[in-house]
Parts: C-alpha cells; structure tokens; sequence
C-alpha cells in the first residue's frame, strides 16, 4: 500500500483515507491498537513524518485516539443524536424506561456556581451571578461523549430536590417542574461549534484542535420565563445531529412557534 505522488490530493491525505477504509473493511477493530508509526510508515511507504500527519489527521476527524505511553487505537464510539433536546420530553412528556441504560449520564457535581455569560444572558442576570448548577458526564463504552450541565435561579432551587447530589429516575424536567411549581411551555436549543477549552478537551480526551458541537437549551413557562438553562458540549466528529420532521403541504402553514434549525 502506497501513496499515489501524482495524485493532486496530499500524500497523507490519501493515506488517512486508506486507512479509514481499512477500519471500515474491519482490518482493525473498534478499541484496537494500531501498528506504531515506524511499522506504519513502512507499509505505506512514506515517511515516518508523512504517517503522523495522517494519524493526526485522523484523530481530529474522530477515527483515532492516542493514549499517551500505549498507542493510537480505533475510537469505538460514534454517538448518534436522533433528536434535539425536544427529545427529552418524549411525546405524551412520559419518561422513556431505556434513557439511563442508553445515556449512562453520570452526575458529577451539584452546587452554587457563577453563571457563564451565555447562561447569564439565557436568565436575564449578570455575569457570574450564583446559580444553582447539575453536572453530568455522559460516557457509552466507557468512552466520555457528552459533558453537560443544567442551571437554575437560586430562588427557584433553594430547597428543592434539585439542590441534592442524586439522580431523580425521571427526566429531570419532570423533577423540576415538581420542585419549582412551573411548567414548561416552550424551549430553545442554539447550536455551534468551536474548539474545546482545556478542560473539555481533557475530559472528552480529545485534542485541543479537535472541534466540539455546543448546544444551549432555554426552557420556558408560559410567561416566557426561563426556568432551565441547559448545556450540552460533544466531541464534533464523532457526534452526528439528525432532525425527522414533516414536510407541509402546499395549503399548510407553519405556526410561527414551529420548532426548527437556523444557520447564522
């Protein structure tokens, strides 16, 4: 196996994509090690400098993940969002019983922390203004795919279960609710991407040029209150977002509330 040195594509460019189709063939199994970069860069016939910029590559694209003192392994988990955070509330708002099984959502911290500017101006306050906030990590495989955090006014929260360090075996909404005596009415979720700070990238052991998908997800009561603001941080080329939806017809309209993704 060779690269191809008229091929206007780069040398380690042809060589990533050689070897992704070598992962997809099955040659190397999801968790597996790869052969070392010598070994590597001897069976493509390249430079050892050559074979890193595919690994490299590859990392950052997702395929790959190197452990620092063992090797470069085939990542074995790719996270598939069937549905935006519309999904949390089910269809009837029931609880789906295979949540927990499928999200293994690990809480990780319960407290009063300084409000992030986006989650600040989500809550109508100012900067650093204490909240009440619940962290969780998310793993499948033992692999990290998700870090997440929901937030809540002080006053709202005081009190109230939401303030202890344990799972509700509900939807966390359902809890919520209970707890602050309001309902949900409407949500928000704004997605972007943008590189990982040091601590993101550490904990979903991804590479600090390797980019994450953010989302901000703004729960409302029927006065348009914020009642919980969400976050939501993935590794981004190992995550795919898929929306289902109806297309209407050409006598039908869309209610000005009708939820949707919009690209700015």
């Amino acid at each position: 196996m060779q690269s191809n040195p008229g091929a206007a594509e780069a040398p380690h460019r042809q060589i990533a994509e050689q070897i992704k189709a070598q992962i997809r063939r099955g040659d190397w199994a999801a968790g597996e090690r790869l052969p070392s970069i010598p070994a590597l860069a001897e069976t493509f016939g390249v430079a050892k400098q050559t074979l890193q910029r595919s690994i490299d590559q590859l990392r950052v694209e997702g395929v790959l993940i190197t452990k620092p003192g063992s090797g470069t392994y085939v990542r074995g988990t790719k996270r598939r969002l069937n549905r935006l955070s519309r999904g949390r509330y089910g269809g009837h708002r029931g609880y789906h019983a295979d949540l927990a099984a499928r999200y293994r959502q690990h809480l990780t911290e319960v407290g009063r922390a300084p409000a992030p500017p986006e989650v600040a101006d989500a809550f109508g306050v100012p900067d650093h203004t204490p909240l009440l906030v619940r962290r969780h990590l998310v793993r499948t495989d033992d692999v990290p795919v998700e870090i997440g955090a929901a937030w809540f006014r002080v006053e709202d929260a005081s009190g109230t279960s939401l303030e202890r360090f344990e799972g509700f075996g509900r939807p966390l909404y359902q809890e919520a609710e209970e707890a602050i005596g309001r309902r949900y009415a409407t949500a928000s979720d704004v997605i972007t991407a943008r590189q990982p700070d040091r601590d993101e990238a550490e904990i979903l052991q991804i590479r600090g040029d390797t980019p994450v998908l953010h989302l901000l997800h703004v729960a409302y009561d029927d006065k348009h209150r914020a009642i919980e603001v969400s976050q939501a941080t993935w590794p981004g080329p190992m995550t795919t977002l898929t929306e289902n939806y109806k297309i209407p017809g050409p006598a039908e309209e869309l209610p000005d509330d009708e939820p949707g993704m919009a690209l700015g």
